[in-house]
């Protein structure tokens, strides 16, 4: 192997210590480093090896990705670098990890230089002055002509190009310069790589077209045109399949070309592009007038088809459709009905209103005319009183009944629920009582050092809690003091007694009256037994008892197997379900 270029070396070294604001100025020497060598020559190869082996095009590479407005050198340094870049790579040949070099450095590289691009246009458009905006474009120029010099040498990165992002952002831009330098970019990426708008995908592909027409149809200035008509001539010469995409995408594009861009400086190339067109045009309407023949015969058969299918079903459609209209008249006719109806019977109820109406006032002007004078305001003041007690006790009836339909309900589910909560009771008790006694078992018995040894800790405790001595008298009198509060404790639980027993009175009578009401008619249809019910209280006691003692009865004869749940139960216990059920609303009579 041949020794390293000294200077090479040098380089590395340097920029290896230096510090990082410092490495793009350094990166600079490379240039004189690559002119003294003759372009093509061995020495050149051997270089360009030199720096990519060293890691100096890696180091060009991630500078080009830095803001270099905060760099010494600044934009300028940038592009300069941009150049250095393509040139050490064109012509490179890497014999170890060639596949790193080409599948990954290179796009990188590319990358890289659309970004910095990016970035030089969008300074460039920022730009006030006409010096800045100058050297924005020149530098921006710069790094482009790197793109193309580096995709030059290596055809391979044309469709990379076109593929990334940026350049599509750069592409898409409304500044007449940058938008001219960069088709004159995609000019040569397909003059280098004719097949490469074949390469992308059809996003991509579509994108690209869009904005050149979008162009052709929004600007007026003839670099503009000339450059995208350019580029669509290219375009189609080269592929047949891409003419047929512009005719096919792009309708209204030769009437735009023809009315707008004739006679702007570049008619040659417009006419190339319009035959192109037309050819294209009128080979795609002879092709598309087979189709239409073919479209046409199968349309034709399907719908003889789709017809002779629907003549099959027409019997049963006819049927269903007489049933669906009959049953719908059907139904509008008793709509209508039940309308007239309605309509008669609130004039009925109006009419007979009004005879009301007018027959309370004839009656009013008669009794009117029958009274004296001075005796009318006291009538009338009588009238009002009673009219306001009759509106009241509607209202207060109305009342009464809609809070007692509320409150069924809510006295059905409490009851439902004392009903549950017994019965969850009764179930756990069962339970325990089983449990108590399967969980008893004979405790062991103490062996002599057992018992030993607990006789001595309680002689022990004995030791030291001895018992306080109490004297005759001491006895005697604690004696009459708990004589009086056993005395206290019984009289005081007879009357806590006497107390439950007219609570329980109390609550019967409540549910009696309670279930009364429940059961009672309404206002329209009480009578004068019904009026006896409410006020003597022999009769519901009377009743409650008779329903009481036949449902004992009929438990008492209920057949065996539906007294299985009770067999846990004494044979002359009555479940309290059963009783409660009637009892539970029984008025036993007792002091009130």
């Amino acid at each position: 192997l041949a020794a390293a270029d000294p200077r090479v070396l040098a380089l590395a070294a340097q920029v290896t210590e230096s510090r990082e604001q410092d490495i793009p100025l350094l990166l600079l020497k490379l240039k004189g480093i690559l002119n003294s060598a003759s372009l093509g020559h061995e020495e050149s190869k051997k270089i360009k090896q030199d720096i990519y082996n060293y890691d100096l095009t890696q180091y060009c590479m991630l500078v080009l990705r830095q803001d270099h407005s905060r760099l010494r050198g600044g934009w300028a340094t940038a592009a300069q670098l941009a150049e250095i870049l393509s040139h050490c790579c064109v012509g490179l040949e890497v014999k170890e990890d060639p596949e790193e070099f080409y599948k990954k450095f290179l796009p990188s590289a590319i990358d890289n230089l659309l970004f910095l691009g990016r970035r030089l246009q969008a300074r460039f458009i920022r730009a006030i002055k006409d010096e800045e905006k100058q050297g924005f474009l020149r530098w921006f120029q710069t790094v482009t002509d790197a793109i193309c010099w580096l995709f030059g040498g290596h055809i391979q990165l044309a469709a990379c190009v076109l593929q990334n992002d940026h350049f599509l952002q750069l592409l898409i831009t409304d500044d007449v310069e940058t938008a001219i330098i960069m088709m004159s970019v995609l000019h040569s990426t397909l003059r280098v790589n004719s097949s490469v708008l074949l390469q992308v995908d059809e996003e991509t592909l579509h994108s690209l077209l869009d904005e050149l027409v979008y162009k052709l149809s929004s600007t007026s200035n003839p670099v503009v045109g000339n450059a995208a008509t350019k580029l669509l001539l290219l375009v189609a010469k080269f592929c047949k399949q891409l003419a047929k995409l512009l005719t096919a995408r792009y309708k209204g594009l030769k009437g735009l070309l023809s009315n707008q861009w004739t006679g702007k400086g570049f008619d040659r190339d417009l006419c190339q592009l319009l035959d192109l067109l037309d050819l294209e045009q009128s080979c795609g309407k002879g092709e598309m007038q087979k189709q239409h023949q073919a479209a046409c015969i199968i349309q034709a058969t399907w719908r003889g088809f789709q017809t002779r299918k629907r003549l099959k079903k027409l019997p049963q459609a006819v049927t269903a459709l007489q049933r669906s209209f009959r049953a719908k008249r059907e139904q509008e006719l008793q709509h209508l009905k039940k309308q007239k109806e309605d309509e008669a019977l609130k004039l009925q109820m109006q009419l007979q209103r009004q005879r009301a109406m007018r027959h309370f006032h004839e009656r009013q002007l008669a009794l009117l005319e029958i009274i004296h004078a001075s005796q009318v305001n006291k009538y009338m003041e009588e009238m009002e009183g009673k009219s306001a007690l009759t509106i009241q006790r509607f209202w207060r009836g109305y009342r009464a009944r809609r809070n007692f339909h509320q409150q069924r309900q809510s006295l059905k589910e409490y009851k439902a629920a004392v009903v549950i909560q017994r019965a969850a009771c009764k179930f756990l008790e069962k339970q325990r009582r089983r449990r108590r006694l399967s969980s008893w078992k004979h405790p062991k018995g103490l062996t002599d050092e057992q018992r030993l040894a607990l006789r001595q800790k309680v002689d022990d405790y004995i030791k030291l809690h001895p018992a306080s001595q109490m004297s005759e008298e001491m006895s005697k009198e604690l004696h009459m003091q708990a004589q009086e509060k056993l005395a206290q404790f019984l009289l005081r639980s007879r009357l806590d007694q006497r107390a439950a027993q007219r609570r329980e009175t109390l609550l019967a009578q409540v549910n009696t009256d309670v279930e009364l009401l429940m059961n009672a008619p309404g206002l329209a249809e009480i009578t004068e037994k019904d009026l006896d019910v409410f006020m003597s209280r022999s009769i519901p006691v009377a009743t409650k008892a008779r329903q009481s003692h036949n449902t004992m009865l009929k438990y008492i004869r209920c057949p065996w197997w539906k007294k299985l749940g009770d067999e846990f139960e004494k044979d002359d216990v009555i479940p309290d379900d059963a009783l409660n059920a009637e009892l539970g609303t029984l008025f036993i009579g007792g002091r009130k």
